[in-house]
């Protein structure tokens, strides 16, 4: 799935917006919004984005995740060559070393990453301090022109600023790619 991102200045045009994306089909599950005024929309029902699409907790678990894997190489290594567990020991003792140090790293990617605003979002961090709305629409490729078109034509005051994924790509680099 794409990921629309469209900027808005007021609560009005995005409680109308949000209307719009419900009557085209789009569910709360694919309509996410990142404001500094959350109680507004929470007061308007508009949808509101989560923890996971604010922070970059998945993005940095998983980069946790592959230098905890890396990391977890040497002592898995050295209790393979060492044999501290007797030279009987089950290999799965050592997939457990290996497994146990990977998800620690994963644990602590993901705990820095609850203190890293995500990659995507970050880009607009100083629009939404200013008080603008920022509006997430996952679209599938088949919607993607109609979800377009409907924006351009009722809501030409939102300015879509950015189109990406859905997917979390642990090396990509924030983009930022036009219309």
């Amino acid at each position: 799935m794409k990921r629309l991102y469209y900027l808005t200045a007021n609560l009005d045009s995005t409680e109308q917006i949000s209307n719009d994306m419900h009557q085209a089909g789009i569910a709360d599950w694919h309509f996410h919004v990142v404001s500094k005024d959350e109680a507004g929309l929470y007061r308007r029902h508009i949808h509101a984005a989560n923890l996971i699409q604010k922070h970059d907790v998945i993005r940095s678990g998983e980069r946790g995740a592959m230098v905890g894997g890396l990391v977890a190489l040497l002592p898995t290594a050295y209790f393979m060559a060492a044999e501290p567990f007797g030279p009987d020991v089950s290999g799965l003792v050592y997939v457990a070393v290996f497994g146990c140090i990977t998800l620690f790293g994963a644990w602590v990617g993901g705990l820095s990453g609850l203190a890293t605003e995500n990659h995507a979002v970050a880009q607009f961090h100083d629009d939404i301090d200013a008080g603008k709305y920022l509006i997430m629409i996952d679209v599938r490729r088949e919607q993607e022109e109609n979800v377009r078109e409907l924006m351009a034509k009722k809501h030409p005051e939102a300015e879509l600023k950015r189109v990406g994924s859905t997917l979390v790509n642990p090396f990509e680099f924030a983009k930022t790619r036009a219309a």
